[in-house]
């Protein structure tokens, strides 16, 4: 099916390159900047200091491969998408997917939000940023790059936003948990919220970026659990009152699905009708949660059938697909195919609002560039 609008994704990731952080990080910790190494027995791992955990490359770009043949180790970069760490590849890679745009985010740098040494994670978020930037350069119309932030402090937060925006990235992929003990619905971060405000640019909040609890049983239960800790971030900026003292503050809840949303709408309402002196002293709402997380928060979702077909019971204005291109869970090359099923039983409103309208409106995305551009 060819759509008569743009289609954009509002989830997809580079790869990082092997000299991404090396060449960009302050050299006072160059010695110690994340970097791939080859093993012998694991393939090609990128290795980041003062973590135990690595990041194998099998299934960091593996969109496009059965089931049968996803692996997470033994696998060489040079085997990935070059269109990962390459932005001209990347254009051809989008057209042959049917997307006219994608909103960009970190591999390695999701790991590194949860480096123990914030002042190293600031390091790597700079140098970061300076590689997304010059990635995002070969076509900003439709390489749209989002910057990554420590919050190290709150004014030191302000200062990273405002160099992002300056930088031309569009947005921020904000750490699961901010570099301070106070979490983020505690009042010390009303200025950081405001700036965001201010400087339009849009805070993200993506699954595997914040301290979990693991899980429980098989390891396909891991995969079950990864949206828990962003819906705990979903819930702390509402029960904390966030949106209550930021009215026009909006974020995006990135990668962890949509289905579940309606229930969780519920979920909140009952707490807070039920158990509402639970809130922290101080905190008081005005409205209930669920009408705070149907105005507020964007959610992201890829080939989550339940999200289109329970658009109706939640705000729809509110979702935004995307292909999660080039990670094993993206429905690249075949995101037509798939949209065209999964979007039988929406209205056209909908559907381009969905594909289009709701992620072009968040990011400032200048549609006329992109319907000028190959993109059939």
């Amino acid at each position: 099916m060819s759509f008569n609008f743009p289609v954009i994704s509002a989830d997809s990731h580079i790869t990082e390159p092997p000299d991404c952080y090396i060449a960009n990080i302050d050299p006072a910790y160059r010695d110690q900047a994340p970097n791939l190494i080859n093993d012998p027995v694991r393939g090609d791992v990128y290795v980041v200091p003062g973590m135990k955990s690595t990041v194998p490359m099998g299934l960091v770009a593996a969109a496009g491969k059965p089931a049968e043949e996803l692996v997470q180790e033994g696998v060489k970069f040079d085997e990935l998408h070059q269109s990962g760490y390459d932005a001209t590849k990347r254009l051809a890679d989008q057209d042959r997917d049917g997307v006219a745009a994608e909103v960009i985010y970190p591999t390695v740098g999701m790991v590194l939000c949860g480096h123990p040494d914030v002042d190293y994670k600031r390091a790597c978020f700079n140098a970061y940023n300076k590689w997304i930037t010059e990635y995002c350069s070969e076509s900003p119309d439709r390489l749209l790059g989002c910057g990554q932030t420590a919050l190290r402090s709150v004014e030191e937060g302000i200062a990273d936003i405002e160099a992002i925006k300056a930088a031309g990235l569009r947005g921020v992929m904000m750490p699961g948990n901010p570099g301070t003990e106070e979490d983020y619905d505690d009042p010390i971060w009303d200025p950081f919220w405001e700036a965001a405000v201010a400087l339009g640019l849009p805070l993200s909040f993506h699954i595997l970026t914040a301290k979990g609890g693991g899980w429980r049983g098989p390891r396909l239960n891991s995969f079950m659990s990864i949206i828990r800790s962003i819906q705990d971030i979903m819930g702390t900026l509402v029960f904390g009152g966030v949106f209550d003292r930021h009215p026009n503050l909006k974020v995006v809840c990135v990668e962890a699905d949509a289905g579940w949303v309606p229930h969780y709408m519920y979920r909140m309402d009952h707490a807070y009708n039920r158990h509402r002196n639970w809130l922290q002293p101080g905190v008081s709402l005005s409205r209930l949660p669920s009408e705070y997380f149907a105005e507020h928060i964007y959610v992201t979702f890829q080939d989550d059938w339940t999200a289109f077909s329970q658009a109706d019971q939640m705000n729809w204005r509110r979702l935004m697909w995307a292909n999660d291109f080039p990670h094993s869970d993206s429905t690249w090359p075949w995101s037509q195919e798939m949209l065209d099923e999964q979007t039988k039983k929406l209205t056209a409103e909908q559907t381009e609002a969905i594909l289009c309208g709701n992620v072009a409106a968040l990011y400032g995305i200048d549609l006329s560039a992109l319907l000028s551009s190959s993109v059939a």
